[in-house]
């Protein structure tokens, strides 16, 4: 439940009393030696900031080197502080900043409605069918037991086999199903089956169960299910609910994510990015949009025109303010819109600053229902719900609103908001009552 106004106005001034009480600390029980006590603790957080950004950056010894600087500044700075006999005083005056930030963060959540889709009564299902793909997150089909554990709650299983790798397979399994009766259609396996699937459950008006067995699951995890354990996501069978979700498409292809050019592309296309999509997009892509080579892009979403950006990711909804990579969460997936964020970097520094997020210098989000992009080639590689394809431009992107009936336990972890970006100039406006619209 998100706090009322009178509450968050008391949240932020309890953040800046909390700033105010660290700053008193510091000045009455170090006094003279305040500033040099900030500058080791500056000098140590640039330290740790600088250790772990190389060693995402950095491979062998240089990373290693990297992790023992991001590791050693903050020993470094409790030595200092200990010999000056002030570690309680920096201990008080940390814990006072935790505080604030915390109740910072508390007085910037706000009140937009249910943090959670609109859940509707499921339907009733006699005959479900479910398509698993063995292979698909190191083999978590076998590993908890989704084949012996679906059959046991009375649907059928169609197992993927080794010979079973084109694109059109899956949905022609699913649409091959459905002729033959079934009355859902579901998936175990990543978020580039699920997408094949649900465009046939959608075009059928047929529910859709999701079995989070691939690797990341970034689906699975803003439909609030457990990625830990896939097998919970049977649960819908016996006590689900039916959530209405929009389905992305871009140029044809059905995407239940994001779709993403240029850098993103590349990325996409990286060996690694399978296995760990969030630290390869973080180690690749500020060199890749510094050095970026490819199609030279630009896109038209509603009313905003991208020129010549270096990344491109349109999603199935839009990603939190803080993310510009597709790489956290969603806070809804009904909105009947797509978000866009377009990078333009002209440097490895400025790339960098990408951490940043929706302050980073060279972002531009929006959000429209259709998206052009188009390039100065015939064909452009694209990361399609993390698949590389190449497909022809001008490449349209649109959202079809509540497309999807997709069928989910009643009880499951959830969706979280994604977390507030601290501004604390909103903060001070929210403690002097002066205004409530940021």
């Amino acid at each position: 439940m998100n706090p009322t106004m009178w509450q968050r106005r008391w949240l932020a001034r309890a953040s800046l009393g909390s700033v105010l009480v660290a700053g008193v600390v510091l000045g009455v029980f170090a006094g003279t030696r305040t500033i040099g006590l900030l500058a080791v603790g500056l000098v140590g957080l640039v330290l740790v900031a600088a250790g772990l950004w190389w060693s995402l950056a950095k491979e062998g010894v240089l990373r290693v080197l990297a992790v023992v600087l991001a590791l050693g500044a903050p020993v470094w700075v409790l030595i200092a502080y200990t010999r000056a006999h002030l570690a309680w005083v920096a201990a008080l005056a940390f814990a006072l900043w935790l505080l604030a930030v915390g109740a910072g963060r508390a007085a910037l959540v706000r009140d937009e409605g249910p943090a959670a889709m609109a859940e509707h009564p499921a339907p009733r299902v006699r005959r479900p069918v479910l398509i698993m793909n063995p292979r698909s997150g190191g083999g978590k089909v076998r590993r908890f037991e989704l084949v012996e554990r679906a059959q046991g709650l009375g649907a059928e299983v169609i197992l993927l086999q080794w010979r079973d790798n084109g694109d059109g397979d899956v949905a022609d399994m699913a649409r091959k199903a459905a002729a033959g009766g079934a009355d859902l259609l579901g998936v175990a396996g990543g978020d580039g089956t699920q997408a094949q699937v649900a465009e046939v459950a959608a075009a059928l008006d047929l529910p859709f169960l999701v079995i989070p067995a691939g690797t990341r699951n970034h689906f699975a995890l803003d439909l609030g299910l457990d990625r830990n354990d896939p097998s919970k996501a049977l649960d819908a069978l016996r006590d689900g609910v039916e959530l209405h979700v929009d389905l992305g498409s871009a140029g044809g292809l059905p995407f239940v994510n994001n779709v993403s050019f240029g850098a993103y592309a590349e990325v996409v296309a990286s060996p690694a990015y399978r296995d760990d999509k969030t630290r390869t997009a973080l180690r690749l892509l500020p060199d890749m949009l510094a050095g970026h080579q490819g199609p030279r892009l630009s896109a038209h979403a509603g009313d905003t025109d991208f020129a010549e950006p270096q990344a491109l990711l349109v999603s199935n909804n839009p990603y939190g303010t803080g993310d510009i990579a597709g790489l956290g969460r969603r806070a809804r997936m009904d909105g009947g819109e797509l978000g866009c964020v377009g990078v333009k970097v002209t440097s490895a520094a400025h790339a960098a600053g990408l951490l940043r997020g929706r302050r980073a210098a060279g972002v531009v989000r929006t959000t429209a229902a259709h998206v052009v992009v188009d390039a100065d080639q015939d064909h452009v590689p694209v990361g399609v719900d993390g698949e590389t394809v190449s497909l022809p431009v001008p490449v349209r992107c649109e959202v079809r609103p509540l497309a999807l009936r997709v069928l989910v336990p009643r009880n499951r972890p959830g969706v979280r908001r994604a977390r507030p970006l601290l501004d604390w100039r909103v903060i001070g406006r929210l403690a002097l009552g002066r205004s409530h619209r940021f």
